[in-house]
């Protein structure tokens, strides 16, 4: 009998660049190509209902992919650890390849699973297919990780460059002997209501559509990255983020495509990239990072807890347009700008003060390209309890960062249709526009629109006294 090889489809749903598939691919054995949704293993963090909708879409992209090389893809549901073992007994594989994750709870599974395959005698191969860098190579002098991102991106930048991308196997020699699921018998797909039927218009899935919207962005915005990147109104962004989190393109694919671009855009593009290195080498350290501020100072903070104004901020009802658009945007797309998404993530640790891990949590539901390193880094960054965090003092004004950012207002017309007539001058503050001009444009205050949930003024110095309090006591302390 053959022993066929599984190659472990997790983040890496791409054929291009594949680390684990090229090494299965030149054992010249049969591959089972796998793909296992284990909901148990990640607890608290299994998929969100947002990503949940792009990986049904993406994994029928992989199928369709796998199959015109003459595989297919097969779909198991369960603990991994479990399925994998099954399927190696039935078969009698010999190898194992999948690319690493790392998520503290994929980390000890895959650890417990390497562990069991081995005493059955089956080799497994894990490889770095989802980051630059991995997290143990790049350390400081000290030989510890870097917990401030610029000394993290010179030593990014000063490091040999990532390996190139490997080529696509142009066939493949599938072993059949293995049934597996049908994707629509699990039931990732939103039904009733059907809250993601605008998706649909909004995004293309699958690793083709990765590498054409990245060949789009090189051709003609990556240049103007840096000068764009913050105008929510205007197409200067990526949004490779979804595709990077799902693995339909592979982020050293990026830096070789990017890095001979001598362009400011580029540099900054880079460094974009860099952040998310960043975020997950740190989660590979820090574990604990999705539930513990990494800044043990505000482990004590006194968040609020009251509903009133939390649902107001998910729902884009605080009475801030910048605020509200980034939260309709969100509800609407499955995306936030990424100016947008830090001024809406402040409002809610700032201004309402509550707690940074409901809003990630709100964020990991709903958000096409939740990924638990980046959530995480970026919301402890945002409520100042992070590694290189924003300084606790800073808290963004809504008002004055919709007039930088949205000059015209299109971004907050776009998304808050009931302001949609509102003139410039007052789009990021109606609740100064006069009763006439209110009147003209078809508000009501209170009633079309809503008032502002909280003064920013008053916010702010509630803010910065908690915050100055966390810090007091700890020096008393």
């Amino acid at each position: 009998m053959t022993h066929p090889s599984i190659v472990w489809f997790r983040h890496d749903l791409r054929l291009f660049d594949n680390p684990a598939l090229c090494a299965a691919v030149e054992t010249g054995r049969p591959i089972i190509a796998l793909y296992i949704l284990d909901e148990d293993s990640p607890g608290d963090w299994r998929a969100g209902s947002a990503t949940r909708w792009w990986l049904h879409h993406s994994l029928t992209s992989l199928a369709n992919s796998l199959k015109a090389l003459g595989a297919p893809l097969i779909l198991r549901r369960g603990r991994a650890e479990y399925i994998i073992e099954n399927i190696v007994d039935q078969t009698n594989a010999k190898h194992v390849f999948w690319n690493r994750l790392y998520e503290p709870w994929s980390m000890r599974r895959d650890s417990f699973i390497k562990s069991e395959l081995k005493l059955l005698g089956v080799t497994v191969q894990s490889f770095n297919g989802s980051l630059l860098f991995e997290p143990s190579d790049l350390r400081t002098k000290q030989g510890e990780t870097y917990r401030v991102f610029t000394p993290f991106w010179r030593a990014c930048l000063a490091a040999d460059p990532p390996q190139k991308p490997l080529a696509a196997p142009k066939s493949l020699k599938a072993f059949s002997d293995v049934e597996g699921d049908k994707l629509e018998d699990w039931s990732l797909l939103p039904v009733k209501p059907d809250w993601a039927k605008n998706f649909n218009n909004i995004w293309r899935v699958g690793e083709a559509a990765a590498q054409e919207s990245f060949k789009s962005f090189i051709k003609s915005r990556i240049n103007n990255y840096k000068l764009n990147r913050d105008i929510m109104s205007k197409n200067g962004v990526s949004k490779l983020s979804p595709h990077l989190h799902f693995g339909e393109i592979s982020a050293r694919h990026i830096w070789w495509e990017t890095i001979s671009n001598k362009s400011d855009g580029a540099a900054c593009f880079l460094r974009e990239l860099g952040w998310r290195e960043f975020c997950h080498h740190l989660l590979a350290c820090a574990p604990q990072m999705p539930t513990e501020p990494l800044d043990k100072r505000f482990i004590n903070f006194p968040w609020r807890q009251e509903t009133a104004s939390l649902h107001a901020w998910r729902r884009g009802q605080t009475g801030y347009p910048l605020v509200d658009a980034a939260m309709r945007e969100l509800w609407q797309t499955g995306y936030i700008h990424n100016r947008s998404r830090m001024v809406a993530a402040s409002f809610l640790v700032k201004h309402l003060l509550h707690d940074w891990r409901i809003g990630a949590e709100w964020f990991w539901d709903t958000l096409v390209d939740a990924d638990l390193a980046n959530n995480s880094g970026g919301w402890q960054w945002v409520s100042g309890c992070g590694a290189d965090a924003a300084p606790y003092f800073r808290v963004f004004n809504p008002v004055i960062q919709g007039e930088k950012f949205d000059p015209d207002g299109l971004y907050v017309r776009q998304f808050i249709p009931e302001l949609s007539k509102l003139d410039n001058r007052y789009i990021h503050r109606p609740w100064e526009a006069p009763a006439e001009v209110l009147q003209a444009s078809g508000i009501e205050l209170g009633k079309t629109y809503p008032f502002p949930i909280i003064d920013h003024k008053f916010a702010r110095e509630r803010a910065l006294a908690a915050f100055a309090t966390t810090r007091i006591l700890d020096q008393e302390a």
